[in-house]
């Protein structure tokens, strides 16, 4: 792009335009900037509006994150693909972008600090040695501002060192790192020590500001350098660390104190990053960090006891009961816990106090019901009190269950004493039971089954009864919603150690829930109707269609998700999703209804994409409803429904739609006859696909590809004769990259089963051929040599063992016994799927029947010992059971692409073969009939192990060896 006053023009209209609240103005502006992504010196214009002071904050800020989101979907380089941002805009941005960020205002230093670690993760250090250099340089400089900005940096581009798998090249970088930043950082704590000493006491919040926005991001840089292991410098330093860490936990300033009831100040942020770096050294380097310990036991304590209840607390509370929950569960620190009343003033003033519903979670639970939901269900990753006080709960039992056990049991009885007395005005107190109740009963959890393991001092049936089921089962549907919302949370979690009548009781209680006025009471049946129907007991759902009257679910489910604060709920959506799988045989009647609805709401959702779980679960209830009513009800109702919104995906462009268009168009039209014959709306929609400017969005390759798979499979000679060109050029795109060349296999062997071979002899089999043989010279990895195994055997079942020793001789002399020896010898036994095991199984029977004499008397017993080999292989078996099919993994379209699970193509058996041993049996028959006596020759080199697995099966078909 060229680099003048017009361009920045013409961008600064376009980055205005992307803070539209319309997205019809929005979404075209963001689009039009992304097509310019790959022009050369177009990222260095972004850095130029970024740095021009004379355009206003708003439109810096907007060319930061446009900057950033360029560089998280084109600065890696994909293995096999061409780089989509030119070398020398490379360089240039790792050359300005460090003293843009120093320069640069607060709010565009935030997302040119994610630039920089998202840069940093692909290029940093080989291809970025002077980041590090320039970072450092700038941490000993009086410049606090500058001082924070590369913390910033530094946290951002370290951070990921806190869950990253360990690896040589890991440690390789950390090393690097530490050798550089860890003494520097240490001096900057040093003197930010100094600064926070008494001199801070009469400091201006202003003067202060830097200084401990800095020592923040060095307590959170302190812990990505310490959490792989603990490197040798800060255990040798640890003195100066810990007694620091130690004296800013015991700090005070009133001139930081943050004036919000809500926000954290930076005192609270330190002292929460401090309790973090604390307990991982308690949990992870105890024996070097044991000396240290017990005064941030006492500090910790304190802390815990003497802070507030305002919502700012909250994650400093948070982690400093998980710092005491994890000192309580080691053997050696109990002691500390057994000193007179240290557990009941632990129970009462700590963890009790903390699990009290505030009036700040009153106000979070009517004003902000999907925060709460995501903090407060199964799974979430934040940590609020409540789920800290559960874990501290936990810690404490392992050594003092009983004590801990008649604490509570006191506290409880009191509390549901006050309960009773006043049910309208002491409401909270049930709820704190809830609490105390969970945490007791709770050993170990997961979001799959909820309790794993549970204390045989609570009765959890007896509890359900007696202060569960009465909130369950209220007439009142609005009364008490937080004890409704703890009713169901109770049953979510303990749903595996319930007898089956509760579970059905409760599930049906959840239906009627769902009219609620409460949005999350409405969120909390929906997810309780959800994970109820995944229960197993015996093997068996627990949950049927006779349970229910599907009429009345799919209602108040469609109904709560016309409400206010639950139309684009993703409770509700899945729980449509998971009632459709378990329902679906009483749902059929009125199926068409469900998919109107459905198609209208995606419709709605296609204005704005704004809710990537709701969606994901949206198009998988539609896909369940044709998997599972389509073969009955006719797939041209589907069609009907489905087209006009899909068409408006396409047409509006909207790109986090459209792989899930693709993958049900490739459902519906899979749902035809075999050779039946593209439909014309279909036919008129195949060059659209096939347009490279669509294979180039790598979230609509797997979607595209399983669309093309279905076209071949209804209509494989029409669609070869139109645009099999165009689909070969997609092929060879696929092939050449090493992330998506297995989809160049998928299109491939769908070519190969469907397409007439007339259509492909001559000079496209020996292109095909040749682009796959160049590939595994050039690029071989392990993922492609299965593929191209599995590609030969089929075309060997489908075309025959002639005709692929054929073609491979056409490319070059010895090419098939190439291929055997280094191709499917090497690799055949790491093929598991057992769709694809059962190809090659059959590929190879017909090659050791029918190319005996290409494959030699060298040749034929290995390739007879790797099929042997491969029969005893174990399979990758999936439970083929959809109400059981967890979609949590796929969910959503962060990565720009998620495979809907119930739109997954069915393996269907290209190779005509029942019976593979008995297919194998008969091979060898065809050997022993047309070749006497060379049979017993070609087995006798074989182990003994594969000769008696070969006698076994022959001496059933009577075939002699001997």
């Amino acid at each position: 792009m060229a680099m003048n006053d017009e361009t920045l023009k013409t961008l600064v209209e376009y980055l205005n335009a992307t803070l539209h609240y319309d997205a019809s103005v929005r979404k075209p502006a963001e689009r039009y900037l992304e097509s310019f992504e790959n022009n050369q010196g177009y990222s260095l214009l972004l850095l130029v509006a970024i740095e021009s002071q004379q355009l206003p904050d708003a439109i810096r800020v907007a060319a930061a994150i446009t900057f950033k989101n360029f560089v998280k979907r084109n600065w890696a380089v994909i293995e096999g693909e061409e780089s989509r941002v030119p070398e020398t805009d490379r360089d240039a941005v790792r050359a300005r972008i460090i003293g843009l960020l120093l320069e640069a205002p607060d709010s565009v230093q935030k997302q040119l600090s994610e630039a920089i670690s998202l840069i940093g993760r692909q290029d940093f250090p080989y291809k970025w040695p002077q980041l590090l250099p320039t970072l450092t340089a700038e941490l000993s400089g009086n410049d606090m501002k500058r001082v924070t900005s590369c913390l910033r940096t530094a946290h951002a581009l370290f951070k990921r060192y806190r869950h990253e798998m360990k690896s040589d090249q890991l440690w390789m970088e950390i090393k690097l790192v530490l050798d550089q930043f860890a003494a520097p950082l240490t001096e900057l704590f040093r003197k930010l020590l100094e600064m926070a000493g008494p001199a801070a006491q009469s400091a201006t919040a202003d003067q202060l500001k830097y200084p401990f926005k800095s020592l923040v991001l060095v307590t959170k840089v302190f812990q990505s350098l310490n959490a792989q292991d603990l490197p040798e410098f800060f255990e040798d330093n640890m003195g100066i660390w810990m007694p620091g860490f130690l004296e800013l936990l015991r700090l005070e300033l009133p001139s930081l104190a943050s004036d919000s009831e809500d926000e954290p100040g930076p005192m609270e942020q330190l002292k929460s990053s401090i309790c973090d770096n604390v307990t991982m050294y308690a949990q992870k380097y105890d024996e070097e960090f044991h000396q240290y310990l017990e005064p941030f036991v006492g500090v910790v304590w304190n802390l815990l006891v003497n802070t507030g209840a305002q919502a700012k607390y909250d994650l400093l509370v948070s982690n400093a009961m998980n710092f005491l929950a994890s000192v309580c569960e080691r053997h050696q620190y109990k002691a500390l816990f057994e000193q007179e009343g240290a557990l009941r003033m632990i129970c009462e003033s700590v963890i009790v106090k903390n699990m009290i519903f505030r009036e700040s979670d009153q106000e979070m639970f009517e004003d902000n019901p999907e925060e709460f939901a995501r903090r407060d269900l199964e799974g979430s990753d934040v940590d609020t009190r409540r789920r800290s006080a559960a874990d501290f709960v936990r810690g404490l039992c392992r050594f003092f269950e009983s004590q801990v056990m008649a604490i509570f049991g006191t506290h409880i009885q009191q509390l549901l004493a006050e309960y009773s007395a006043n049910p309208s005005g002491e409401w909270v107190k049930k709820d704190a039971v809830y609490c105390l109740v969970g945490a007791l009963a709770k050993r170990g959890e997961t979001a799959q089954f909820g309790a794993t393991k549970t204390s045989e001092l609570v009765d959890l049936n007896d509890f359900y009864a007696k202060h569960v089921r009465p909130e369950l089962l209220d007439s009142d549907v609005n009364r008490a919603p937080v004890l409704k919302a703890g009713a169901l949370k109770y049953v979510v979690s303990f749903r595996g150690h319930l007898p089956s009548a509760s579970i059905v009781e409760a599930a049906n209680a959840s239906v009627i829930l769902l009219t609620a006025e409460s949005v999350v009471v409405r969120n909390y049946a929906a997810h309780t109707m959800e994970r109820l129907f995944m229960l197993k007991q015996n093997n068996a759902a627990v949950l049927t269609a006779d349970h229910f009257d599907a009429g009345m679910v799919m209602t108040n489910l469609f109904a709560a998700l016309e409400k206010t604060g639950t139309e684009e709920s993703e409770y509700i959506m899945k729980a449509v999703m998971r009632s459709l799988t378990a329902l679906v045989s009483k749902c059929a009647p009125f199926a068409s209804q469900i998919t109107l609805a459905l198609t209208s709401k995606i419709s709605k959702a296609a204005q704005n994409p704004s809710k990537p779980h709701y969606n994901h679960f949206m198009f998988e209830s539609l896909c369940v409803l044709v998997k599972k009513v389509g073969p009955t009800a006719g797939v041209a109702q589907f069609e009907e429904a489905c087209f006009p919104p899909f068409q408006e995906i396409l047409q509006k462009d909207v790109v986090e739609f459209m792989p899930y268009a693709f993958q049900i168009m490739g459902m519906l039209l899979d749902m035809r006859p075999e050779h039946s014959g593209v439909p014309d709306a279909y036919n008129a929609l195949l060059p659209f696909l096939l347009a490279p400017v669509l294979w180039e969005r790598s979230g609509n390759v797997p979607a595209l590809v399983r669309l093309l798979q279905a076209y071949f499979r209804v209509g494989g000679d029409a669609v070869a004769a139109t645009h099999l060109s165009a689909v070969l050029g997609v092929f060879q795109k696929l092939i050449a990259s090493k992330l998506n060349d297995h989809y160049g296999f998928y299109l491939l062997n769908s070519i190969i089963e469907h397409v007439s071979y007339e259509k492909l002899s001559g000079q496209i089999i020996t292109a095909i051929l040749t682009v796959l043989f160049k590939r595994l010279m050039t690029a071989r990895t392990v993922k492609f040599a299965k593929g191209l195994i599995i590609f030969c055997c089929l075309f060997v079942i489908k075309r025959g063992s002639a005709t692929l020793v054929q073609e491979l001789e056409k490319l070059q002399g010895g090419m098939f016994k190439m291929v055997i020896e280094k191709v499917f010898l090497r690799d055949v036994q790491k093929i598991s799927d057992s769709h694809e095991k059962k190809i090659c199984c059959v590929g190879i029977a017909n090659l050791l029947a029918d190319a005996v004499d290409n494959l030699g008397q060298e040749l034929w017993p290995q390739l007879m010992t790797a099929l042997v080999k491969l029969f005893e292989l174990p399979e990758e078996n999936d439970d083929d059971d959809d109400q059981f099919l967890d979609i949590e993994a796929t969910s959503g379209y962060a990565n720009a692409y998620s495979q809907l699970a119930f739109a997954s193509r069915n393996d269907v058996d290209p190779t005509g073969v029942s019976d593979v041993k008995g297919h194998l049996v008969k091979c060898l028959s065809k050997v022993s009939a047309s070749r006497p006596g060379v049979l017993p020759q070609l087995i006798n080199p074989l182990e003994q192990e594969v000769k008696q697995f070969i006698t076994s099966y022959a001496s059933a078909a009577g075939i002699t060896l001997a």
